[in-house]
């Protein structure tokens, strides 16, 4: 297990090199749904995305050490974390190769390259996966998983950390799950805290690899690469480091695409921000968690990516949803 204090060593090291991003909220949403929201906004981060604290974190900290002998990095990603690693290692002054299936995002790869990465696009997640073990195991090559590493999940866990010193008595925290990254990393945060706060994942009900897994008691991989519009959370299998810290929140709930979209919709309209849908997919899992709740709940969603592609918008936006105004019996 990772010890809790990791999430105060991560936020030292990245203390001015990465943004504090803001906390949004909507009085019309709260109004709607009868408790008080607050918005974490990693969509402001660099790169768009929570990934830059996980691969600054990892990349930071082995460069600390004298005799790193580090000469360049290499990752497997389908979008942000890619981008992350391209990032971490320009800032670095490191090259970078970034591993990516061909079904990725041109947006995403785009940008990747815009850092200054190496970018090899693969069949699928199941080549990608198994090239950048290859490449890392070259002389002079660190490798920097998506979620699967103790230093990556406590980068990515002082988002949550950041929050708790913003928001005070929070009730709930809530964040996508795709490996489990940012969901492990807040449930350190929370405990390194002293907070009460309990922690609720979200996963699309068609990519439910980690809903599988904890009805299971064990990893249960996804046989093929899910379709889901929530494509941060298109991963296979979430992390060995990551699972046992997933057995303990307090509530996991999968979500349909079609609440997907229209928490897309919502989101985007009220916090006037660039949502992506896995960020947006957290609102129905944690209304679903506090549907029984007697008195109003202080909430915490973390918005954990705002990269959207012009083909991406023309699907979440093909249908409005904003005729539907949200409610508690919604869910």
């Amino acid at each position: 297990m990772i010890d809790p204090r990791e999430i105060r060593e991560a936020q030292v090291r990245l203390a001015g090199r990465i943004k504090r991003t803001p906390i949004f909220s909507s009085q019309l949403l709260n109004d709607y749904l009868g408790h008080e929201f607050f918005f974490k906004a990693e969509c402001l981060q660099s790169v768009g995305a929570f990934k830059a604290r996980g691969a600054l974190n990892m990349l930071t900290k082995a460069l600390s050490s004298p005799d790193h002998g580090i000469q360049r990095v290499v990752a497997n990603s389908s979008g942000n974390h890619a981008q992350a690693v391209a990032w971490a290692a320009r800032e670095a002054g490191l090259p970078a190769t970034i591993l990516m299936p061909k079904s990725v995002s041109p947006v995403k790869a785009q940008a990747t390259r815009g850092y200054g990465a190496e970018v090899i696009l693969g069949e699928d997640r199941f080549w990608v996966d198994r090239e950048v073990h290859r490449l890392s195991t070259e002389p002079g090559t660190l490798w920097l998983p998506p979620y699967d590493h103790p230093d990556i999940i406590a980068g990515q866990g002082t988002a949550v950390a950041e929050a708790l010193e913003q928001v005070a008595d929070l009730d709930v925290i809530a964040a996508p799950c795709g490996g489990g990254g940012l969901l492990a990393g807040s449930l350190l945060a929370v405990k390194n805290a002293g907070s009460h706060a309990q922690i609720v994942g979200a996963e699309p009900q068609a990519a439910n690899d980690a809903a599988q897994s904890l009805r299971a008691g064990r990893i249960c991989g996804l046989a093929e690469a899910p379709s889901t519009l929530a494509d941060g959370a298109m991963t296979l299998r979430v992390g060995e480091h990551n699972f046992p810290l997933l057995q303990q929140l307090d509530g996991f709930y999968e979500v349909s695409e079609k609440d997907i979209v229209y928490w897309y919709q919502w989101l985007n309209h009220l916090l006037k921000l660039q949502v992506e849908p896995t960020s947006a997919m957290t609102m129905s899992a944690v209304l679903q968690h506090v549907k029984r709740s007697v008195l109003p709940q202080r909430i915490l969603i973390v918005l954990s990516g705002g990269n959207v592609d012009a083909g991406m918008r023309r699907k979440l936006w093909a249908q409005d949803q904003l005729v539907n105004q949200p409610s508690a019996e919604r869910e």
